[in-house]
């Protein structure tokens, strides 16, 4: 089985085509009759659709997962325990299950850039649901103590109030460029000009 555009997206950090390109993989071995289950890389399958916040995909993925692999893979196991905290929403517990395992060499990289990338999402998040928030929630919820995530969010143009260590969401600004077509202008002044007369 022909691995080297596997192999390019992990070298270049293209981790969000890990996914499509695994499960294009797997069905073209299921297709040729060959047995790949004990040399498959499920650590990184799963961690793509992780990456890809495609939990449903990484959901059946586990599933399909032998159950010999499952137990002599410890690393398989350490990614679908972030994937269950995903699934459950447990914000907090997605950055222990990061933090708790010692990744290889070949998924650490990954790893990584998800939990970047998840912080970004929950950064998102908090300025979409909120107005006001402690330090402690906005620690728990990008996964660092809370000296680290209040300088984060305070780059980010937060205000923090010392007295009750409560931080002001700055919300941010949402431009929204409208292009002026001169035809569909024109196109409309003849269409209201052809209903007045």
């Amino acid at each position: 089985m022909d691995t080297s555009l596997l192999n390019e997206a992990l070298a270049s950090k293209s981790y969000d085509k890990i996914a499509d390109i695994c499960d294009n993989l797997l069905l073209q071995g299921a297709a040729e009759g060959i047995d790949f289950q004990d040399e498959w890389p499920y650590a990184i399958h799963l961690l793509g659709h992780i990456y890809n916040n495609d939990i449903n995909s990484a959901r059946f993925l586990w599933k399909k997962i032998p159950a010999a692999i499952k137990e002599g893979r410890p690393e398989v196991v350490a990614v679908w325990r972030i994937g269950q905290k995903l699934w459950t929403r447990d914000y907090v517990g997605v950055y222990e299950a990061i933090r708790e395992f010692s990744w290889t060499p070949e998924v650490q990289p990954i790893v990584a850039s998800f939990a970047e990338l998840y912080r970004k999402r929950m950064f998102e998040l908090l300025l979409s649901a909120y107005s006001t928030i402690s330090t402690q929630d906005t620690a728990q919820f990008l996964g660092m103590n809370e000296n680290d995530a209040t300088n984060y969010v305070l780059q980010q143009g937060w205000v923090l109030d010392p007295a009750s260590q409560m931080l002001t969401v700055k919300k941010q600004a949402v431009v929204t460029e409208q292009k002026l077509d001169p035809s569909k202008l024109q196109r409309l002044t003849e269409y209201v000009f052809h209903l007045e007369h």
